[in-house]
């Protein structure tokens, strides 16, 4: 439990507190503390253990600074801990890419590898504007969730790497989001994935599981450039890899691996955008401002909501606001799943008050159906409402799929329906989709004492269909050439086994017309 706060007795006290993380000395404590605040974003590179109390300077080498992220209220440190402890200066960074220097704490990679990339990107500046621009939206959250964890702040680069910074980016490989989780290890990652969004594209959750990843990752091979490798070809391949090396007695650093050319290449595309971002000058490059404050804000909403209506409330441009939300991949956002959105940072206070303000009806136009049974498209429209081509549009159906049983769709909310999708929906909903089975209208002769029983056997059909298709019993038998109706699928046309003597012509089901040739050999 926290000790209640006391002021100092001496003026010879030192203070230290999470607002400002920086330590500052009285007895202007005071004006002090002030500037200190201020400079709490002026961040160096994270080298300690959280709540270390070592703090850089700029009058102590940089291979011997440290920063200190301290919890909890202010608390007085005792004279030792305050000649033991270096004091920050009070300048604040210029920018966030200032800030984000100070903090480059991974050994620098050189070669001709890291070159090339660094010409690759120099020789690209309208590439450079546009990665960078796009980044202006994220990087000031990024780094602090590095400094947070005091974890080098060049990580911050490696959406750049990975997506260009484009949290709608999709892999070939079906990695997703600016950190490229796969599916797999984004949910290892907690990282939701159903029919109403996908966290893997998430700004806040994404990052919180990149930068546990990356962390998780650093415990098991004690070396970042490691690290780096294992998040782009896997933590069994880097280990299986080091093994081989310890086997053949070589050295098991990253450069020193045998590793795929993307896996090879992969750290000096990260060392080449590092080195322009710490001198833009050597290479001729043009950073954007970033400016040193946060760009968004977490939102509450607590009632589902329209991203097309959350944007016109917050007065941003849809374009910004998806950009800022992009794992709601759907019309609407359920505050029962997604219960916060993030806005620009002088939008949040706009968005409150006209949501608090509105009286024009419904929040939401859309809510979640659950299929009760396995439907066709436009069953499922019928019971719902919509048209079919309405219906395979907001949910992304493709042509000739069923809808299978339990399946959760988006579909139009009545003005009737008050109440909001529920969490569990929410959170959980997922969409199955199977081929449609098309079928054509056949016919066959039947064989001597042929019965239901027996041509559903051979054509893989039930006996209730034979006999519902051929308006008999399910017990009936029919007479030597007896014509039987089938509705056989395309792909199985023909009769099961191989030794039957009749060759079936299917025509299509819509017709009502069947062509029968018996070949006998």
């Amino acid at each position: 439990m926290t000790e209640p706060y006391a002021p100092p007795s001496s003026p010879s006290l030192i203070f230290h507190g999470r607002a400002a993380s920086r330590i500052t000395r009285l007895p202007s404590l005071v004006a002090l503390l002030a500037v200190a605040v201020l400079a709490g974003c002026a961040s160096t590179s994270p080298t300690g253990m959280p709540g270390d109390p070592v703090l850089s300077t700029s009058s102590v080498p940089a291979s011997a600074a440290k920063p200190v992220y301290p919890s909890g209220p202010l608390t007085p440190i005792d004279r030792a801990q305050a000649t033991s402890s270096a004091v920050t200066a009070t300048q604040t960074p210029a920018d966030l890419w200032d800030r984000m220097r100070r903090g480059f704490a991974m050994p620098n990679l050189e070669g001709e590898l890291v070159t090339d990339r660094e010409q690759w990107y120099a020789s690209r500046p309208d590439y450079i504007q546009r990665m960078t621009e796009r980044s202006s939206k994220y990087l000031f959250h990024i780094v602090e969730e590095l400094e947070r964890r005091n974890m080098p702040t060049e990580l911050a680069l490696l959406p750049y790497i990975e997506s260009a910074f484009n949290p709608q980016a999709v892999s070939s490989a079906k990695a997703a989001g600016m950190w490229q989780f796969m599916p797999a290890t984004g949910r290892y990652f907690d990282l939701k994935q159903n029919a109403f969004r996908d966290d893997r594209r998430d700004v806040l959750a994404s990052t919180r599981a990149a930068l546990d990843y990356l962390q998780k990752l650093h415990r098991m091979f004690g070396d970042w450039h490691l690290a780096l490798a294992a998040y782009n070809w896997g933590e069994g391949s880097v280990g299986r890899a080091i093994a081989r090396n310890k086997k053949d007695g070589l050295g098991t650093s990253y450069t020193d691996l045998r590793m795929p050319d993307e896996t090879r290449l992969y750290v000096p595309k990260l060392q080449a955008v590092k080195n322009i971002v710490a001198n833009p000058q050597a290479f001729r490059a043009e950073l954007p401002v970033i400016e040193n404050h946060p760009y968004f804000q977490q939102v509450q909403i607590t009632r589902d909501i329209d991203v097309a209506l959350a944007a016109r409330l917050a007065d941003v441009e849809l374009a910004n606001f998806k950009a800022l939300n992009p794992s709601a991949h759907r019309p609407v956002i359920l505050a029962a799943g997604t219960p916060h959105i993030l806005l620009p940072w002088d939008n949040a206070k706009v968005f409150q008050r006209n949501f608090e303000a509105y009286t024009q009806g419904q929040y939401a136009s859309w809510t979640a159906w659950t299929a009760p049974a396995t439907l066709s498209v436009g069953d499922a429209a019928r019971r719902v409402g919509m048209s079919e081509d309405a219906l395979r549009g907001v949910n992304n159906i493709p042509p000739r799929m069923l809808i299978k049983a339990g399946s959760t769709l988006l579909v139009s909310r009545t003005a009737k329906m008050d109440d909001d999708v529920a969490s569990h929906v929410a959170d959980n909903a997922q969409m199955t989709l199977a081929p449609e089975i098309v079928t054509r209208r056949s016919t066959v002769k039947a064989r001597k004492g042929e019965t239901v029983a027996s041509i559903a056997r051979r054509y893989g059909q039930s006996v209730a269909s034979v006999a519902e298709w051929n308006s008999v019993s399910a017990t009936a038998s029919f007479k030597l050439g007896q014509q039987v109706v089938l509705f056989l699928p395309v792909r199985a046309a023909r009769p099961a086994r191989a030794q039957t003597r009749g060759a079936v012509k299917a025509v299509p089901r819509s017709t009502g017309k069947a062509v029968v040739k018996s070949k006998k050999r």
